[in-house]
């Protein structure tokens, strides 16, 4: 026969053991609903699989927005960067009214299979004229692209993969 004080110790043992495996479910199922941002620079390094949902952020690059139509609905292909690297991108549908080259935007998809394209599912656009997505913010911040506190951010002009040098002299003629 068992004392009080072990068949005590063993039922809280034994809620303990059923409340960790409770959580630990619990976080794994949560887990795959999550939508993790990432930053151009961090796609190109960590390479998601293809069709892991997750949100892609940064500004618009310069020059490479193309827009169209496919299968009659609206089609278009930007790049998006944080000035470390830059991403494909393709969206079908209609673009927010305030999406645009040089601005901040944040986007909803997944890499394609055997491509190097984000497969977008949902544009987000910047909305007001001093307003950057916080996450954003955060990666051009990392990349040593924009401090608030210097201004707004660089023209749409210096997003492409031009280096410094080669903005400044674009700028001058």
């Amino acid at each position: 026969m068992m004392s009080r004080k072990k068949r005590r110790l063993w039922i809280v043992i034994a809620c303990g053991i059923g409340l960790s495996t409770a959580v630990a479910l619990m976080l794994f199922a949560f887990r795959s609903s999550l939508s993790f941002f990432m930053s151009p620079e961090q796609v190109a390094a960590r390479h998601p699989p293809p069709g892991r949902v997750f949100r892609l952020g940064g500004i618009v690059q310069a020059n490479t927005v193309v827009m169209g139509t496919r299968n009659g609905a609206p089609y278009t292909t930007f790049r998006i960067t944080d000035g470390r690297a830059s991403i494909p991108v393709v969206y079908t549908g209609v673009l927010p009214g305030l999406f645009r080259q040089g601005q901040g935007v944040v986007t909803i998809g997944a890499m394609a299979k055997g491509d190097s394209e984000f497969m977008a599912s949902t544009v987000l656009a910047k909305h007001g004229a001093d307003y950057m997505p916080r996450d954003v913010e955060m990666a051009l911040r990392k990349a040593g692209k924009w401090n608030p506190k210097f201004g707004p951010p660089p023209n749409a002009g210096a997003w492409d993969d031009k280096s410094p040098a080669q903005i400044e002299a674009s700028n001058n003629g």
